[in-house]
C-alpha cells in the first residue's frame, strides 16, 4: 500500500501515528457561487536579480540546453505545467532604475547598465521588453509590468504604454513595428512604482499618493486594452500606508493595491535571517510562526480597504511574498540564492491557503521569485535543472485556479514548541467548473497525525483521490545529484465514510484531495 510506504519513508509506523493522532471535525460549506479563487493568486516574479533572468530564463547562446533563441525551454515547460497565471517584471527594486527604451531594438546596439541593487553587476540589456513578452507568450501568462517611478518620468512610462498598446501611426508604434512586432501587445497590468516607501524612493505615503495620481493620469487606455493600474502598497503591517492610499487615491484611479511581506526564520533583517538548510525544529517552528502572520496582516489591510471600498472593487495584490534566508555559503550575497526545503513547501501551502481564504479581497500574488532567487520554483546549475519542493506545492494547488471558493469550518489542534503554540492545521477548498471539490490541507506538526472527520453538506461525490508532498525531515531538499528526493506521491489516507470524508493527514505534509 503506497500510503504505508510513505509513512515508512517518514520513519513512522501506523501504530505510532495512531497513538499521536489528533481528531478534527471539519465542515466544507457551500459558499457563495460568485466568490472565486482568482488564478492570479498563484503568480510568479522575475526580477533582474542574481541568476533569475540572466542565467535562468535567459541563458548563454552556447549553453547546451533546449532553448528558443536564448530562452531556456526546460524552465518554460515546467512553468507551463503549473499554469503560471501572471509574471511580474522587471522588479522589484530593479524596476525603479530600469529604463525600458534601453532594452529594445537590435541587441548589439543596446547600452549596458549597472544593476546597482543586486550585486553591482553589468547587464547588457539583451533581455528586454520584447524578450519578456515572448517569454510570457510561451508561458501563456499575463505580463505584469512595473513602471519606473523612482528614477523615471511620466513621459517614459506613458511612452512605454503607447509603444506596447497603441496601433496608431505614431513614432512609438513605428518603432515597435521596426523592432519586429506589428500588432499591439495589449499589456493591461501595470504597477505604478515599487516599494515607494523604500528602494522605490523612500517616500512618505502622502507624497507617494500625489505622485501616483500624476502618473496614473497619464496612464492611458488604448482600444482593446483597459489598464489595470496598481498602487505600490504597504510594507508588511504598515497600516498607515494603506490608510493614506485608500483615503487619498480615488478608487476609480486604481485597480489594485499591493502588499509585501517576507517570512524570515529569525524575524530579523539585521544579522542572520536564518539558514536555508540544516536548521533545527525550533527554527522551523519560528519560521512557520512568522509565516502565519500573513493571515493577520492581510486581514488588517483588507479591513482598512473595506472602509473606503465596501464593494471590494480594488484588489489586494500580495505581489512579493516568500521565505528569505541567508544565501548559500560561497555564493554572491547580492544574488539571494538559497536552497528550498520541505519547510518552504509547507510555508507555501500555508500561504496559498491564507490567500484562498481571503479571495474576496486578495485577487493576485507573486511568489519571490521564479528561478534561482529566494523561494524559487526552479534552481539551475549550468545545464542542470531541478524543481523545488515549493514548485510541487504550486503543482498541487493549481486546481484552485478560478474555482468557486468553499469556506471551511474547523478548529485546529495546536503545534506546541516550548511555551509557544501555533495552529497545526490550515486548509482551503474550492469547486471547479466541472463540479469537482478540491481540499488543500497542510499539517505543520512534525510528529502528530491529524485525523479529519469532514462533512460536505450539499456535495454529491463518489470517489476521493489525492496527492501528497512530505519527507523524512522538514529540512530535506532536492539536489542536482538527487533532483527527485522530494516529489509528489499518491495519497491514500482519505476515504468515504457514509456521506462524510475521513482523512489521516501525516505530520509535516501538504495534501490536496479531489472529490468527484
Amino acid at each position: 500500500m503506497r500510503y504505508k510506504h510513505l509513512l515508512s519513508a517518514a520513519g513512522l509506523s501506523l501504530t505510532a501515528l495512531a497513538a499521536s493522532a489528533q481528531t478534527v471535525q471539519m465542515t466544507v460549506q457551500p459558499g457563495d457561487p460568485k466568490l472565486i479563487v482568482s488564478k492570479h493568486i498563484q503568480g510568479q516574479f522575475a526580477e533582474h536579480l542574481g541568476r533569475n533572468v540572466y542565467g535562468g530564463f535567459w541563458v548563454d547562446k552556447d549553453l547546451n540546453v533546449p532553448k528558443k533563441g536564448r530562452i531556456r525551454m526546460d524552465i518554460v515547460e515546467a512553468l507551463q505545467k503549473i499554469h503560471v497565471p501572471n509574471l511580474r517584471w522587471p522588479g522589484g527594486c530593479f524596476a525603479d532604475t530600469y529604463h525600458w527604451h534601453d532594452g529594445v531594438g537590435p541587441a548589439a546596439q543596446r547600452p549596458k547598465m549597472l544593476n546597482l541593487w543586486w550585486g553591482n553587476t553589468l547587464e547588457d540589456n539583451s533581455f528586454g521588453t520584447h524578450e519578456f513578452l515572448e517569454l510570457c507568450d510561451m508561458l501563456g501568462t499575463e505580463p505584469y509590468l512595473a513602471a519606473n517611478v523612482g528614477s523615471g518620468t511620466v513621459e517614459e512610462m506613458s511612452n512605454w504604454m503607447e509603444y506596447l498598446n497603441s496601433n496608431e501611426d505614431t513614432p512609438m508604434v513605428q518603432e515597435r513595428k521596426k523592432n519586429g512586432h506589428a500588432e499591439p501587445y495589449k499589456v493591461s497590468w501595470w504597477g505604478i512604482g515599487n516599494e515607494s516607501w523604500g528602494c522605490g524612493g523612500n517616500m512618505t505615503p502622502e507624497y507617494y499618493t500625489d505622485v501616483y495620481k500624476r502618473y496614473a493620469t497619464f496612464a492611458h487606455d488604448y482600444p482593446g486594452t483597459k489598464l489595470k493600474k496598481i498602487v505600490s502598497g504597504a510594507n508588511g503591517d504598515d497600516a498607515n500606508w494603506t490608510e493614506v492610499c485608500m483615503k487619498k487615491i480615488p478608487t476609480n484611479m486604481m485597480w489594485g493595491l499591493t502588499l509585501h511581506y517576507y517570512t524570515l526564520p529569525t524575524g530579523s533583517w539585521s544579522g542572520s535571517k536564518g539558514a536555508a538548510t540544516g536548521f533545527d525544529e525550533q527554527q522551523y517552528f519560528n519560521t512557520l510562526r512568522n509565516g502565519l502572520k500573513m493571515d493577520d496582516i492581510v486581514t488588517r489591510h483588507a479591513a482598512i480597504m473595506d472602509k473606503y471600498d465596501k464593494e471590494k472593487r480594488v484588489a489586494l495584490l500580495v505581489d512579493e511574498w516568500g521565505i528569505w534566508t541567508d544565501v548559500e555559503p560561497g555564493t554572491n550575497p547580492g544574488f539571494l540564492y538559497q536552497q528550498n526545503t520541505l519547510r518552504d513547501a509547507l510555508l507555501a501551502g500555508t500561504t496559498l491557503n491564507i490567500f484562498n481564504n481571503h479571495c474576496d479581497r486578495v485577487k493576485g500574488a507573486n511568489l519571490a521569485q521564479a528561478v534561482n532567487v529566494l523561494q524559487a520554483l526552479v534552481l539551475t546549475d549550468k545545464e542542470k535543472m531541478l524543481l523545488t519542493p515549493t514548485y510541487h506545492v504550486f503543482d498541487l494547488y493549481q486546481v484552485h485556479q478560478d474555482a468557486q471558493y468553499m469556506p471551511l469550518d474547523f478548529k485546529s489542534p495546536d503545534y506546541v514548541m516550548g511555551n509557544e503554540k501555533i495552529p497545526a492545521l490550515n486548509a482551503s477548498a474550492s469547486k471547479d467548473k466541472n463540479g469537482a471539490v478540491h481540499i488543500s490541507l497542510v499539517n505543520l506538526d512534525t510528529k502528530k497525525t491529524i485525523n479529519l472527520e469532514t462533512a460536505l453538506p450539499g456535495v454529491n461525490w463518489k470517489n476521493v483521490s489525492g496527492r501528497i508532498l512530505t519527507s523524512n525531515s522538514v529540512s530535506d531538499y532536492n539536489t542536482f545529484e538527487k533532483p527527485n528526493n522530494l516529489k509528489l506521491a499518491e495519497f491514500k489516507g482519505a476515504k468515504k465514510k457514509g456521506g462524510n470524508l475521513t482523512v489521516a493527514l501525516p505530520p509535516k505534509s501538504v495534501v490536496v484531495l479531489e472529490l468527484k
